[in-house]
């Protein structure tokens, strides 16, 4: 009779197991946690703390590099002859036609 009970318990144990789990996610389903509020701050802090790092970052790069910006740039020295003029003969044109229609399609090439 003893090994009895002890075969028949397994399976009771796994149902019962499987009933508490359901239940359980039917219980937690209906009554969710509100969030909890150590969890945003810490948030908020670590979004502090990378702030202000990255403002020291920022700072220190200006502090070392900021005279390279802070120069003004000197105007370049006219020539002898006056301003330099433009080398090419042929006439600017733009760069893209005035229209809006799409251009035609390439030739085929043939191997």
């Amino acid at each position: 009779m003893g090994d009895v009970l002890l075969a028949l318990s397994i399976p009771v144990l796994v149902f019962g197991g499987g009933i508490y789990a359901a239940c359980d996610c039917w219980w937690r389903r209906r009554h969710p946690a509100p969030p909890s509020p150590y969890t945003h701050r810490a948030a908020r802090l670590a979004e502090q703390d990378m702030l202000l790092l990255a403002e020291e970052i920022v700072d220190d790069a200006y502090a070392a590099l900021g005279p390279l910006y802070d120069a003004p740039a000197a105007p370049p020295a006219p020539g002898p002859y006056g301003p330099p003029t433009v080398l090419s003969s042929l006439p600017s044109r733009p760069a893209s036609t005035p229209d809006r229609a799409p251009s035609p399609p390439a030739a085929v090439r043939k191997p």
